[in-house]
């Protein structure tokens, strides 16, 4: 069973643009994940959404933020930025959010709620392991899963596999 996260009203904001991310990689034929990273600031600084549906497994929108931080910020200023997600971190995204060293991670649905969701829905598991991002990053800050998004983030998964 989750504990869910309580966000602040401008965490919820950001929160709520990743689902509209997901949800447009979804009406685009891909899977439903959005992302966006913010400055200490409360500024957006990059947003993206999955990007997988052409053949490049890598194209997470985590991942792209990754990228986008080690080429755009100074070490300083990525580790005092906020990574807002519709879906944890896969261990894949992880190790690049730990290894270009980005902040804070928010997001509105656990790994483990997606597993469950998958296998409730008769799902083949990934090729990837499932685990918390604290498994691959054992220092990182992490809030999640958000009840009040995790529904809508359940029906965008159900609704990608005709559920």
């Amino acid at each position: 069973m989750d504990i869910f996260y309580e966000p602040t009203a401008a965490e919820l904001r950001y929160l709520r643009r990743c689902v509209e991310l997901a949800r447009t990689a979804l009406d685009d034929g891909d899977e439903p994940f959005g992302s966006v990273l913010v400055d200490a600031d409360g500024r957006v600084l990059f947003e993206d959404r999955n990007r997988v549906k052409d053949g490049d497994a890598t194209r997470h929108p985590e991942f792209e933020m990754a990228r986008w931080a080690a080429e755009n910020q100074t070490p300083d200023e990525r580790a005092a930025s906020t990574a807002y997600t519709s879906g944890e971190h896969c261990p894949m995204c992880a190790a690049a959010h730990g290894w270009v060293g980005l902040g804070r991670i928010v997001y509105a649905a656990s790994s483990a709620q997606l597993s469950e969701w998958l296998a409730e829905w008769n799902v083949p598991a990934g090729p990837v392991a499932v685990l918390p991002i604290t498994a691959v990053v054992p220092g990182a800050d992490v809030a999640g899963p958000v009840a009040e998004l995790s529904e809508e983030i359940r029906a965008l998964h159900a609704r990608q596999r005709g559920r």
